[in-house]
C-alpha cells in the first residue's frame, strides 16, 4: 500500500510539474551542420540548437541531402556521408554510431526524415518515430529550419529521459491526477511555451535596441552630412526622416515589454507585443548601419572602401552560388540555364572591375551604385525566367504550377530579413532582389509541395536498414516519409 501511495504521489507531482529534479540541462557539446540540400537558415538553426538542453551532454549533427524522388536511401546516404567526411561519428570498430552523438537528417526531394544516435543515446523505435513525427507538419510546409529545430528539441526530451518523464508514467499520472489536472498541465505547457517565445523576443529586441541607442548620436551626425544632392543620399535621408518616430515607438514597446510580469508573458497577446518590439529594434539597427555606410561611402570618408565592400557582398555571394544552381540535372538544356551561365561569366568579372574602378576613383559612388543596381536587376530577371522554366518542366497541371510559384515567391519574400543591410536594399522594393539562395530554397519547397499533393499517403513506415552498402553496420537509427 505504501508503494502504491508513493507511486501515486510521484504521479501527481509529475503532472503538476514538481516531479523529482532531473530536468534536461546539458547544452550541445558541439553542433555540426552538413546542409547538402541548401535548405537551412543556419543563424536561426544554430542559435536554437545551442539553446536546447539535453539530459546528457550530446553532440548534434544536422544533415540535409538532396536525393531523388521516390527513393528510400536516406539511411545509407547518411552513413556514406559519415564514412567519407565524418569518421568521428562512427565507433572505432565501424559498427555503431559514436557515443554521445545524435544525427538529425532530412532529404527534401525524397521526402524522408531520419534520426540516428550513439548506443548511449539510443531510444526505442517508437520514440524515434515520435522525434520524426515532430518535424513532419513543418517539413510538409517546406519549413525546413523550423522542422529541424522541432526534431532536435523532441530528441533532447526523449534521449536519456528519466523514468518518471516517460510516456507510460505520464499516462499513469494522468489517470491518477484526473482529467482536470490534465487540463491544467496542458495549459501550463502552453503558458511555458509563450514565456519561452517572449524571452527569445526580448533577447533579440534588447540586442538591437541597445545597439541603436548607443549609436543614436553618431547616427544623427551621419545623417546630417549625407549629401542630399546624391540620388542615394536623398533616398536614405527620406528613410531617416521616420527614424526618430520609429525609435520612439521602439522605446515605448521596450518599456511595455519589460513591464510585463512572468504571468503576463504567459499570454499570447503579450508575446505578440514582444515580437513587435524585437522586429522594430532589428529594423532600426539595420537602418542605422545603412545611414553610416551611406555617409562614409558617398563622402569617401575613412573606411569607405569597406563600406563599398559591404554593398557588393550579397551579389558576390550570388555569383559564387550560381554554378551549383546551373549544375542541377533538370536544368540542363534549358535556354534560361544558358543565359544565367553567360551572365555569371560576364558579370563576375564586371563586378570585380567595378570594385576596382570605385577604389581607384575612376567612377563616383553614385554611378557605382547605379551599376550595382543594374546587375541586381539583370540577375533578378534571369532568375525569374529560370524559375518559370523550371516550374513548367516539373509541374504537370495548372494547380501544380501555381503551388510551386507560391512556394518560390514565399521563399523570396522570407529572404528579405536575412540579407545584409545595404544602401540598395534599404531604398528598393523587395522584388528588385532575387538571391540565388532564395531561388534554391524556393524550388525545393515548391517541388516538395507538389510531391505532397501527388501522394495520398502522408507518411510511410519506418526504415531501419542501411542497405547493401552498409555492410555489417548496425547503428541505432531509422527514417520515415513525410
Amino acid at each position: 500500500m505504501k508503494k502504491l501511495l508513493a507511486a501515486l504521489a510521484l504521479a501527481t507531482m509529475a503532472l503538476l510539474g514538481v516531479a523529482p529534479a532531473a530536468t534536461a540541462s546539458a547544452p550541445p557539446t558541439d553542433i555540426v551542420v552538413e546542409d547538402g540540400a541548401g535548405i537551412l537558415y543556419q543563424p536561426q538553426l544554430l542559435a536554437a540548437v545551442q539553446d536546447t538542453r539535453f539530459h546528457e551532454p550530446t553532440k548534434v549533427a544536422i544533415v540535409t541531402i538532396a536525393g531523388q524522388a521516390g527513393t528510400d536511401k536516406l539511411n545509407s546516404d547518411v552513413l556514406e556521408l559519415a564514412r567519407s567526411q565524418h569518421p568521428e561519428w562512427i565507433t572505432s570498430d565501424g559498427q555503431k554510431w559514436a557515443d554521445g552523438l545524435f544525427i538529425m537528417a532530412v532529404d527534401p526531394i525524397a521526402r524522408k526524415v531520419g534520426t540516428y544516435m550513439g548506443e548511449d543515446r539510443k531510444v526505442s523505435l517508437s520514440k524515434q518515430e515520435a522525434i520524426q513525427e515532430a518535424t513532419k507538419d513543418l517539413f510538409r510546409e517546406a519549413q525546413w529550419t523550423d522542422g529541424t529545430i522541432a526534431g532536435v528539441k523532441k530528441a533532447a526530451k526523449l534521449m536519456n529521459q528519466p523514468w518518471y518523464q516517460s510516456a507510460g508514467f505520464i499516462i499513469f499520472s494522468s489517470i491518477a491526477g484526473g482529467i482536470a489536472a490534465l487540463g491544467f498541465g496542458t495549459r501550463a505547457i502552453i503558458r511555458a511555451n509563450n514565456r519561452s517565445k517572449a524571452a527569445a523576443n526580448l533577447k533579440r529586441g534588447d540586442a538591437g535596441f541597445a545597439s541603436v541607442s548607443l549609436d543614436l548620436p553618431v547616427t544623427e551626425l551621419n545623417a546630417k552630412t549625407i549629401p542630399a544632392s546624391s540620388t542615394y543620399g536623398a533616398l536614405v535621408l527620406e528613410k531617416y526622416r521616420n527614424f526618430s518616430t520609429l525609435y520612439a515607438e521602439a522605446n515605448g514597446l521596450n518599456q511595455q515589454s519589460h513591464a510585463f510580469s512572468k504571468k503576463d508573458l504567459s499570454k499570447a497577446a503579450n508575446v505578440k507585443v514582444t515580437g513587435q518590439y524585437a522586429d522594430l529594434a532589428e529594423e532600426l539597427d539595420r537602418l542605422d548601419d545603412v545611414i553610416a555606410d551611406t555617409n562614409t561611402l558617398l563622402n569617401k570618408y575613412q573606411g569607405w572602401g569597406a563600406a563599398w565592400d559591404r554593398q557588393t557582398e550579397s551579389l558576390a555571394d550570388d555569383m559564387a552560388r550560381l554554378p551549383e544552381l546551373l549544375s542541377q540535372a533538370e536544368a540542363q538544356g534549358l535556354p534560361s540555364t544558358a543565359a544565367l551561365a553567360s551572365f555569371q561569366a560576364q558579370r563576375t568579372q564586371g563586378l570585380q572591375r567595378l570594385s576596382a574602378d570605385v577604389q581607384a576613383g575612376a567612377i563616383t559612388p553614385d554611378a557605382a551604385l547605379d551599376e550595382l543596381r543594374n546587375i541586381h536587376v539583370e540577375l533578378t530577371n534571369l532568375l525569374a525566367q529560370h524559375s518559370e522554366a523550371m516550374i513548367n518542366l516539373y509541374a504537370k497541371t495548372g494547380s501544380e504550377r501555381s503551388s510551386m510559384q507560391k512556394a518560390m515567391d514565399r521563399s523570396r519574400r522570407d529572404d528579405i530579413d536575412r540579407r545584409p543591410a545595404t544602401i540598395l536594399g534599404s531604398v528598393s522594393a523587395w522584388n528588385m532582389f532575387y538571391p540565388v539562395h532564395a531561388f534554391n530554397t524556393g524550388y525545393i519547397s515548391g517541388r516538395s509541395a507538389v510531391d505532397t499533393a501527388r501522394t495520398s499517403a502522408s507518411s510511410g513506415g519506418s526504415s531501419t536498414g542501411y542497405g547493401s552498402s552498409g555492410g555489417s553496420f548496425s547503428g541505432s537509427g531509422s527514417s520515415s516519409s513525410f
